[in-house]
């Protein structure tokens, strides 16, 4: 039952809290005002009908007429005039001997009352108020004794109102204020009727645990992505930044309402949110990191009302790009090696066919000795497994070009540390020698030697081609994106060095470039530790 009358909509619950806080109210206020309201209305009768006696037993008329024969005659009009004028239920006269001169009943006039209650006023002629039934029922009395002027008690006047007609006179006001209030109740039901349709749209519809869901649900979605997430209202102070954001801008205070443009002064954006569109792949330069920026305006009920940027490092997604572009160049390599050797051995089989045996043995004597000049220089002086991988994998692709491919005798390396990868080794290694190979292809005579050196604190890889060698506005431009010193047009080219530059400088290394007209050589230099030593 509890359950249930707390998962009630939040309409429901803001009206039944007002109409509640209303209604303890007003049973609060009205019980405190019908409490003191009682009270003065009686101790307003009190006064007035004690003030009352006290007027009409010093008047003359009064005192003369007890002192005639027959004084009811000219006291009950005059009696029954003040009464009316001042809204009093009775006015009772008795002379000293308890007769009864003036009563609003005239059939109890001459009557005989003891006096019981008048007894004060008759025999110490005192004034007081008190509650009576003596003459036509409960009521609340004022008693004052009429005195001539020797100080003589000539009677008592008694002015009196009725007790049922002053509870309701109080009903009446209770009426009027409990209508008032019933008013109170209807107005704070509208009232918060609307207070909960207002809430209900700022909150688009949602109740409050369904927020609660979704901000514990935001949180942890936002927690999880890899990706930096700002959003910002639409005078573009933030509202929201995950723990990515933070991490990738290198935020440790809290920057919450404060401006996007403080932390990304690098935008260039004109803020205007009527205007501003979506940001998409904008490419920026923040705290030594090039960082992709997607920002994206929010649209509610068609209006612009805030904006939402994503962040995302360029390191990871050029390094996937370079992986995915090695294996598809090692696939390439792989199906023409085995192109290659297909073609060999249809050749063998022909010459077999032939019977030229020896020709058939000579060729696979040159083969083998190729093969194993190769080997042994790779695999005796270089001990990396991963740079052995990438230089077998060059050798096939350096004979189907036709390019003598050699590593040199004086090569040594040992195997590298590891926070040098493979994926670093094939994007330096094999853009390098793809591009040696590519600069040879007009040349007569093709080579391309490697060579690797780790005497040191560096590791020193150095790739030499006998081509027609570099420009020096080309040496200035060579490792920019996008540049290429090819002339087929390919727009996929133009990044093979520039990624080689930027996996060097990420390791903490270095590049020359010798260039003249009897060939280039490109040499890397990576230093055994990322940190480097004291003593380097």
């Amino acid at each position: 039952m509890i359950q249930k009358l707390l998962n009630v909509s939040l309409q429901k619950k803001i009206i039944g809290l007002v109409v509640g806080i209303l209604i303890s109210l007003i049973i609060l206020l009205f019980s405190v005002f019908a409490y003191f309201d009682a009270n003065q209305i009686f101790a307003n009768k009190n006064r007035l009908s004690l003030q009352t006696a006290k007027t009409i037993s010093l008047m003359p008329s009064v005192k003369q007429a007890l002192q005639q024969d027959n004084p009811s005659k000219s006291l009950q009009f005059f009696n029954e005039q003040h009464r009316v004028h001042n809204d009093i239920d009775f006015i009772v006269i008795q002379n000293h001997q308890g007769y009864i001169v003036t009563h609003p009943n005239k059939e109890s006039i001459g009557q005989y009352q003891k006096f019981d209650d008048g007894y004060l006023a008759l025999v110490f002629g005192g004034y007081y108020n008190m509650e009576s039934d003596e003459f036509i029922g409960p009521s609340i009395v004022g008693k004052a004794p009429i005195l001539s002027d020797k100080g003589n008690v000539l009677g008592v006047v008694t002015v009196g109102f009725l007790k049922k007609g002053i509870y309701a006179t109080i009903a009446q006001r209770l009426k009027n204020i409990f209508l008032f209030s019933i008013w109170v109740i209807v107005i704070g039901i509208i009232a918060s009727y609307l207070l909960a349709r207002h809430i209900r749209k700022d909150t688009l519809g949602l109740e409050p645990r369904e927020i609660a869901t979704l901000y514990r649900d935001r949180d942890s979605v936002l927690s999880s992505i890899n990706e930096g997430v700002i959003a910002t209202d639409e005078y573009g102070k933030i509202t929201l930044i995950n723990t990515s954001a933070k991490k990738l801008l290198n935020l440790t205070d809290d920057h919450g309402n404060k401006s996007i443009f403080n932390l990304l002064p690098n935008l260039n954006l004109d803020f205007n949110l009527e205007q501003l569109k979506a940001q998409l792949n904008k490419e920026v330069h923040i705290n030594d990191k090039n960082i992709i920026i997607n920002l994206v305006p929010i649209i509610n009920e068609g209006k612009k009302v805030g904006t939402v940027t994503t962040f995302r490092d360029k390191t990871e997604i050029t390094e996937m790009l370079n992986t995915l572009s090695e294996v598809k160049k090692y696939s390439d390599d792989l199906r023409s090696q085995t192109h290659e050797f297909s073609n060999k051995m249809h050749l063998i089989s022909g010459l077999l066919q032939l019977k030229r045996y020896d020709e058939v043995l000579k060729m696979v004597q040159q083969e083998v000795e190729t093969i194993e000049t190769n080997n042994r220089m790779i695999f005796e002086q270089i001990k990396d497994f991963k740079v052995q991988a990438v230089l077998l994998g060059k050798m096939s692709k350096a004979f189907e070009k036709k390019v003598n491919f050699s590593v040199d005798e004086s090569s040594s390396l040992q195997e590298l540390p590891a926070h040098i990868e493979l994926s670093h080794l094939i994007t330096i290694i094999g853009n390098l020698l793809d591009n040696a190979f590519d600069e040879l292809i007009n040349q007569s005579k093709r080579s391309v030697v490697f060579s690797t050196l780790d005497i040191g604190n560096d590791i020193i890889f150095e790739i030499s081609d006998n081509g027609s060698g570099l420009k020096s506005e080309q040496i200035e431009k060579i490792f920019q994106a996008g540049y290429t010193t090819k002339s087929n047009g390919n727009s996929e080219r133009g990044f093979g060095l520039f990624n080689v530059k930027e996996i060097v400088n990420s390791l903490h290394g270095s590049i020359e470039i010798d260039s003249g007209s009897d060939g280039t050589t490109f040499t890397v230099y990576i230093p055994k530790s990322l940190k480097g030593d004291e003593n380097d």
